[in-house]
């Protein structure tokens, strides 16, 4: 296999963000030597998740063995999966927020056709669902366990508990016409065909102040891992968590 210098668009404060962290657990777990020093385990975690390249590719780049490369991956991606916000930690940040955006989006996977619970009918292939609160600023919140693909919007969000959370924060919160009959403090736009004057200005008011949370999908998907899954579904939630504490982590 040939081997090339690359570059990653990260910026040298998230790699030592999580160069601290893979320190701090060879410490309490009480390693005394690896192939690779906590700096080039954590570039080559950041490496899978940016870009995502294969554990054959990164284990030729980095020098060690393919199942060594998997073994430092998960390690790395449990750590900061850990870190992660639970739902009740980000209504404590989402009550000094003015309003929340909430959206779902389809994390694409590599299934067969045989895999019906993770095929998505609205968007004509095989994902995993997740959740995901932003504040007013684009900035996300909160991102939700992964159900698979074929899980409503609307039924994902009750499942997770986010319906009665928002309530019971008193928050308002903005999103598409899938949360319809989620509750009045879930605003989403007017359905049918022939509305008033009013009632279309209320949509297109409603749908530039959603287009912010479509903003914060895009940025989640930057990092390349999240655009084609090939993993266990069982390790999706612990990917987007890791993804997600590295978000806030050098956004902050």
């Amino acid at each position: 296999m040939l081997v090339h210098p690359s570059s990653i668009d990260l910026s040298s404060r998230t790699l030592q963000y999580r160069t601290r962290q893979l320190a701090d657990r060879r410490r309490e777990i009480g390693t005394r030597w690896r192939r690779l020093t906590p700096c080039r385990q954590a570039l080559l975690a950041l490496a899978h998740l940016r870009r995502g390249d294969t554990y054959a590719q990164l284990a030729a780049g980095f020098g060690i063995g393919v199942a060594t490369a998997f073994r430092y991956i998960r390690e790395a991606i449990d750590v900061l999966a850990a870190l992660a916000p639970t739902l009740d930690q980000a209504m404590k940040v989402a009550r000094r927020k003015a309003f929340v955006i909430l959206d779902g989006t389809l994390l694409p996977i590599d299934r067969i056709a045989a895999d019906r619970p993770y095929y998505s009918g609205k968007h004509k292939r095989h994902g995993m669902n997740v959740q995901v609160l932003t504040d007013p600023l684009g900035q996300i919140v909160w991102a939700s366990p992964a159900l698979p693909g074929s899980t409503h919007d609307l039924t994902a969000t009750r499942a997770h508990g986010l319906v009665d959370a928002l309530r019971q924060a008193g928050l308002d919160c903005w999103a598409d016409r899938a949360y319809q009959g989620a509750g009045r403090h879930i605003r989403v736009p007017i359905r049918g065909r022939k509305l008033k004057r009013w009632q279309r200005h209320h949509n297109t008011t409603h749908a530039k102040i959603r287009c912010v949370g479509e903003r914060a999908m895009a940025t989640l998907k930057t990092w390349r891992l999240l655009r084609k899954i090939r993993c266990s579904t069982n390790r999706i939630t612990d990917l987007v968590r890791a993804v997600l504490t590295l978000h806030l982590a050098t956004s902050a």
